[in-house]
């Protein structure tokens, strides 16, 4: 599962309404109410306005504010409020003193800083502008405040609306606006675009040359794998198929990771469930007879759909004695100035209780590496004992999606973060490249009974 369909990626501009408690008085109480008052996200183009233990959030950007959805109070303690969707997800609101707080998302690593202003914004109080010109205009103007990555891709935002604009007009059909907004994003070529425009159309598109993961890809190249690498041997198999795992002949070990999330029969696919599940799945892999006695770990996420960044961080800490920097994560916050951007917020993995692997890894991976699959294998590169990256370029998309709505009540996602390296570099776009370049899964390699990244992964391990 990508981040354009991941419920933490987008739950603070789609909340839904679930039940909420009754708080004693107290500080708990006395804590609830301080974070009463309206608040706007530091970047994401939100407004959460929270009274009396309701939270409405308001998607707004330079030229509209949409109400979107709402929460109720689940809970709160001395030193902050949680309110839990009705699809499961948590979030966490913890003030910082009187005029701001953070805002936790369950299962994305990270906090989001809100800061207090005096009230909605006058867009938000009235009734917002309809028709397709309006729609235009909000999905135009809501890439062009938030989107990261037009000057990287040579995209001139502008130009593009100088070009569609004066093709909308008060009769535009929904097939032809839906064809113009989707034809305003292709050129983009980022997995993390998506257009839902209900009976009328999606769209997504991903890098030219690469395949989207999917459940028939996953069960071909599970199979192959099975007969040729493992020599007909089955991957014990953990989290509903999602984590396999084999020893090999050699002594090293073979992780195989489809996605990070979809793990459990939780109808909510909660990160809260997902990481019980993944902990069992690792507790039972990476046992201290087992670390001890590895000469190697092969970590395969060539066919990996992403999910939750939280449950990548989780693995990594089982592969770590010492805590180290996987990544900083960035917003663009100024809607006049494509290069503004948040301070920094470092992600460390910290080490894991219990047994953890800390010897030589492999990872594989491809242009089907998507998302939070490119995260964890982001999180890997400046691991203590050692990661080698083998294979294909991952697919170049790392931001959490932020979830907008249109309208006339269509769905749109876009990413508006940047996932940074300790030297500031980001690999949106192009991806990870590997450090050993081979061939992934071509009808070639196929044909040829070949799978030159795993055996280039086993001779690596082998020589250390």
């Amino acid at each position: 599962m990508s981040k354009a369909a991941s419920k933490a990626a987008t739950a603070v501009a789609l909340l839904a309404v679930t039940g909420g408690v009754v708080l004693p008085a107290g500080p708990a109480a006395a804590a609830s109410r301080s974070v009463d008052g309206v608040w706007r996200t530091d970047g994401y183009g939100t407004v959460l306005s929270i009274a009396d233990g309701h939270l409405q959030t308001y998607q707004t950007n330079s030229v509209s504010c949409l109400k979107a959805d709402s929460a109720e109070r689940a809970s709160a303690d001395a030193g902050s409020a949680t309110f839990t969707t009705g699809d499961g997800t948590v979030l966490t609101v913890r003030p910082q003193g009187s005029r701001a707080a953070s805002l936790h998302v369950d299962g994305s690593p990270g906090d989001r800083t809100l800061h207090r202003v005096p009230a909605l914004p006058d867009d938000c109080t009235r009734p917002a502008p309809t028709g397709p010109v309006a729609t235009f205009d909000v999905f135009w103007q809501t890439f062009e405040d938030n989107y990261p990555f037009f000057a990287a891709k040579g995209i001139d935002w502008h130009a593009v609306r100088d070009t569609y604009r004066p093709r909308i007009g008060a009769q535009t059909s929904d097939a032809e606006l839906f064809a113009v907004l989707s034809e305003m994003v292709q050129p983009l070529y980022d997995a993390h675009v998506h257009i839902d425009a209900g009976a009328t159309g999606c769209f997504a598109r991903i890098r030219p040359g690469t395949v989207m993961p999917g459940p028939d890809l996953d069960k071909r190249v599970r199979a192959y794998i099975e007969k040729r690498d493992l020599g007909g041997r089955s991957l014990r198999y953990y989290a509903k198929d999602r984590i396999g795992y084999a020893d090999l002949p050699g002594g090293q070990g073979y992780l195989r990771i489809s996605g990070f999330g979809g793990y459990t029969d939780d109808k909510n696919d909660s990160y809260a469930a997902n990481s019980a599940e993944l902990r069992r799945a690792l507790d039972d892999i990476l046992t201290p007879e087992r670390t001890a006695r590895l000469r190697g770990l092969i970590i395969d996420l060539r066919i990996n759909g992403g999910g939750s960044d939280s449950l990548g961080l989780e693995i990594a800490s089982r592969l770590t004695d010492r805590s180290y920097l996987a990544y900083s994560k960035v917003v663009r916050n100024d809607p006049a100035d494509p290069s503004g951007f948040t301070r920094p917020q470092p992600v460390a993995v910290q080490p894991a209780q219990g047994a953890r692997y800390t010897g030589p890894v492999a990872v594989l991976t491809s242009g089907s590496t998507v998302s939070a699959g490119e995260t964890f294998t982001q999180a890997l590169i400046d691991r203590p004992g050692g990661t080698a990256r083998v294979g294909e370029s991952t697919q170049g998309v790392f931001s959490d999606v932020l979830g907008r709505s249109l309208p006339n009540g269509w769905e749109f996602g876009m990413p508006n973060e940047e996932f940074r390296t300790r030297s500031g570099r980001t690999f949106d776009g192009p991806g990870i490249p590997p450090q050993y370049p081979e061939p992934v899964f071509t009808e070639d390699e196929f044909g040829h009974h070949r799978d030159s990244a795993f055996d280039r992964a086993l001779a690596l391990l082998t020589r250390r």
